[in-house]
């Protein structure tokens, strides 16, 4: 099987200043067509370190993909050490790379400085894939047998990570061309609902009866939930898909609602499909959640056909004044409790004429109160079926506490939606 080798360049990524996405979304790309990464490593702006990590990954892989250190800056000198690996001798200009750097300066009002212009020069040892979305081109170095023991390529990539995954379809397109590719899939299955422990522990005899060459994978997610992954490698696609098929079936009973699903999917994408097939609207009321769950539905394309507002009501008096909780309710049984939570759904309901609303009130730090304690949340749900509440509890810091309230939210409204609160 071909093997693939990802390896970021930058100290920002070392430091912890920046957090790598493009490894992820790079071999998730691989993956799709049959090319497994079997490493990830990330290499400091020292441009002897460069040279001898990449030429150590591409003694053991088919291929190499960077990423960073391509920038029009004198601390990015990852092209001076690509062309002293690659044996090149001089530096060429890219024409079509020359106007697409222009074009793309003038676009958004700004100079065309020397610095800019030089990125258009790439070592003349290697190929060029157009940068359309940036002003660095993705350079392709191919190594003959003798220098690596093998045909090995390095794809240069920009570190900018909406450039890199604009340019991937044309780096695998490359790839699949120059490579055997071998059979492969991924199946995904979405869970909400179960710890991972509690997950296996539910599923085991399924699991336990599945093919010796499917391999099943557990990947939780605090707004996902646990993704199950069914992968077969090295086999014939139409055949394994279909066998990948009849087991998903197989498990389905063990999951019941617990399972979102059978796609690689969020649960905002899934409540927006339900929403959109039944031809209804949603509107939200957050206290705790800051509008952490309308950032969620919005970032779902389409959203506008079922989404109509939220009130952000973080202060008690936003409550009463605008949603219409009662002063007493609050007094009497705090402000992170059933019936708030469920007077504001039926508020943010009311105001917006939604058919579905879902609300959210609770502590997300180290503060409580009498009726409950830090890393609970209430959370409320008003439709046609009536209002109903639901209550968890979690013990994270802040910004995750704020993250499984919300998903849990998404998750109560997805269940009362299909009946199965």
């Amino acid at each position: 099987m071909t093997q693939a080798s990802i390896c970021t360049i930058g100290d920002e990524i070392l430091i912890g200043q920046i957090v790598d996405t493009n490894s992820s979304r790079i071999s998730r790309a691989l993956g799709e067509k049959g090319i497994r990464t079997d490493r990830m490593i990330s290499i400091p702006d020292d441009r002897q370190q460069i040279i001898d990590s990449l030429s150590a990954e591409l003694r053991t892989h088919d291929i190499v993909i960077s990423t960073g250190g391509l920038g029009p800056t004198k601390d990015d000198i990852t092209k001076d050490a690509l062309a002293e690996l690659s044996g090149s001798k001089n530096y060429v200009k890219n024409a079509e790379q020359e106007k697409i750097v222009r074009e793309f300066l003038h676009a958004r009002g700004l100079d065309v400085l020397e610095a800019n212009l030089r990125q258009a020069l790439v070592p003349d040892g290697c190929e060029v894939i157009l940068n359309r979305r940036g002003t660095a081109p993705i350079m392709v170095f191919r190594f003959p047998e003798e220098r690596f023991g093998h045909n090995a390529v390095l794809y240069a990539l920009p570190g900018v990570p909406y450039e890199a995954e604009a340019a991937l379809p044309d780096v695998v397109d490359d790839i699949c061309s120059h490579f055997p590719i071998a059979g492969i899939i991924h199946r995904t299955v979405m869970t909400y609902g179960l710890a991972e422990s509690a997950l296996s522990a539910l599923i085991a005899p399924w699991e336990d009866s599945l093919p010796s060459d499917m391999h099943l994978a557990y990947l939780p997610n605090t707004l996902t939930g646990v993704r199950l992954r069914l992968s077969v490698y090295g086999g014939d696609r139409q055949k394994d898909s279909a066998r990948i098929d009849a087991e998903i079936e197989k498990l389905r009973p063990y999951l019941g609602a617990n399972l979102y699903s059978d796609m690689d999917d969020s649960l905002q994408a899934t409540v927006g499909r339900l929403l959109k097939a039944s031809g209804t609207s949603l509107s939200t009321a957050e206290s705790c959640t800051g509008g952490e769950i309308a950032h969620l539905i919005t970032s779902v394309s389409g959203s506008s056909g079922y989404y109509l507002g939220s009130v952000v009501s973080y202060s008690p008096s936003v409550k009463t004044s605008v949603l219409g909780v009662s002063p007493e309710t609050i007094r009497e049984k705090g402000i992170v409790s059933s019936e708030v939570a469920a007077a504001m759904a039926e508020g943010v309901r009311k105001l917006t004429g939604s058919s579905y609303s879902v609300a959210t009130t609770g502590w997300a730090d180290a503060y409580g109160d009498e009726f409950e304690p830090a890393g609970t949340v209430w959370v409320g749900i008003s439709g046609p079926n009536g209002t109903l509440t639901r209550r968890f509890c979690y013990h994270n810091d802040r910004q995750r506490n704020i993250e499984r309230f919300a998903a849990s939210a998404l998750d109560t409204l997805r269940r009362y939606i299909i009946g199965a609160f």
